[in-house]
């Protein structure tokens, strides 16, 4: 059997929400205090055999079937890729279907998402327990009883829903603070509201603190993070503050620190929402949940807002920011949709003009009302209908890339390629960054710049082969 001084390899995974990537952050800071050499790449089927990981945690999703069956993908690599490790799932899908992750192999163990906080204990015990020879399965089995089957004290709440929190960021240049989990909705859709059970917010106070500390380490943006931002509402003092004033509240409190919202909801763009993101350090992108432009599904759906609410709170952004990034997410073939409900969403998609619509088919999640409804629609037309709203939206990206080239934006540096041969210069490194405006940059400069720092580009042009092939990165770009 290997040494402990050899086995000391931690691997965290994320599958899903920036909430996920969050916590799965937070998680990596516990195991680096207790000297674990820990990386938060994804697993890949040509990765070698590595006998030195001891243990693999899995950051789970169960926002589609796809999701889950990635995950179950994704566990069995890690099973063969590390024969030493024992396997930690966590996550929603880990809080929805426990018993069927626990059946794949005896090396796994399952921490349901509501008492991922738990996550503090397993470095301490994974220490302890390679002072002596090492067993995964024994480590497993350790971790399910008394770290994961510990009574869960208050129900339909997540245990300590902010206590998986950091200010040092390993695999992530912009930082993320969860302000908000849980959901208090039940879209007839959606499984989330039961696998991370209902609204908590974070308090202002305890925000204001967090935000400050990533001011002062020299981050340039702060992501704020939650589930559904329409239902935070954080205490301050003997008041409770809705989202425009956290974020009011936030920017009074810090000098140079920029904001970027995850998504919202159409229903929170109100004149006091619009007055607080004319601030210019909130950055000019707006993700909305919208789910479809029928108002006939959105009743079907349960959403609590119609079609003219998107298109009233897309002209509301427009008017309080200069030609912001607005995408949306459309759940294409829901139950009851015909032709005419997806031409009303093809419509609203127009009229909000969004820069990107993030497209993809219904997909039934046990247990919500969404598998009893009737008049299904055959995959093979949801999947066109998501096809055809996608193709649309590659050309409003290119479209709204152009209309920002030549012209000035702030920007964070994400990722650093070394130095190789560009044409005939060997001496141009390659850095991928990100601008105010969501738009994803390659850079190549001669010069040494600093990761996670704000830089001044301009855009050159689009990369309209890689958009239309769904690459990360989208446009050319050059300092200033």
């Amino acid at each position: 059997m290997q040494n402990y001084s050899n086995l000391n390899k931690i691997r965290i995974e994320t599958l899903g929400c920036r909430l996920n990537q969050v916590e799965s952050e937070a998680a990596a800071s516990l195991f680096l205090k207790e000297n674990f050499n820990v990386d938060l790449s994804s697993s890949t089927a040509n990765e070698e055999i590595d006998k030195d990981v001891v243990l693999c945690i899995l950051n789970t999703c169960t926002v589609t079937q796809k999701a889950e069956q990635k995950a179950r993908r994704i566990i069995r690599l890690m099973l063969k890729k590390y024969p030493n490790a024992s396997i930690l799932v966590t996550g929603c899908y880990a809080q929805l279907s426990k018993e069927e992750i626990l059946k794949i192999d005896q090396r796994i163990c399952v921490l349901g998402g509501q008492i991922k906080s738990r996550i503090e204990d397993v470095p301490l015990k994974l220490k302890n327990a390679l002072q002596t020879q090492w067993d995964p399965l024994s480590f497993s089995k350790e971790v399910q009883t008394q770290v994961s089957d510990r009574l869960i004290i208050k129900k339909d709440f997540s245990e300590n829903p902010f206590k998986l929190t950091t200010n040092n960021f390993i695999a992530h240049s912009r930082p993320s603070l969860k302000i908000q989990d849980g959901c208090n909705s039940s879209c007839s859709y959606c499984a989330i509201h039961f696998a991370r059970g209902k609204s908590v917010s974070l308090d202002v106070e305890l925000a204001v603190e967090r935000v400050k500390e990533l001011e002062d380490k020299g981050y340039p943006e702060v992501v704020l993070t939650c589930v559904n931002i329409a239902q935070y509402k954080g205490k301050y003092q003997d008041k409770y503050f809705n989202f425009s004033k956290l974020l009011e509240k936030l920017l009074q409190s810090t000098e140079k620190i920029n904001f970027r919202i995850s998504s919202l909801y159409p229903q929170i763009v109100d004149d006091e929402f619009c007055r607080v993101i004319a601030s210019p350090r909130v950055r000019p992108f707006f993700h909305i949940s919208v789910q479809s432009g029928s108002d006939k599904i959105l009743s079907l759906m349960n959403r609590d807002y119609n079609a003219d609410a998107v298109r009233s709170a897309c002209k509301k952004i427009r008017e309080a920011k200069n030609n912001p990034f607005i995408a949306c997410d459309i759940i294409t073939g829901f139950p009851g949709e015909c032709k005419e409900d997806f031409e009303q969403t093809m419509q609203l998609c127009r009229d909000c003009n969004f820069s990107w619509v993030h497209a993809f088919p219904f997909s039934e999640r046990k247990g919500t009302l969404a598998i009893s409804l009737k008049n299904k629609v055959p995959q093979e037309v949801s999947g066109q209908r998501a096809k055809e709203l996608s193709q649309w939206a590659i050309n409003q990206k290119i479209n709204y890339i152009n209309q920002w080239c030549q012209k000035e934006l702030d920007a964070v540096l994400e990722t650093k390629k070394n130095p190789k041969a560009l044409s005939t210069n060997n001496n141009l490194s390659v850095y991928h960054l990100m601008t105010e405006n969501f738009i994803h940059c390659e850079l190549q400069t001669s010069k040494v710049l600093e990761m996670n720092k704000a830089v001044k580009i301009k855009i050159i042009k689009p990369l309209n082969e890689r958009i239309t092939k769904g690459g990360e990165i989208e446009a050319l770009a050059e300092l200033i």
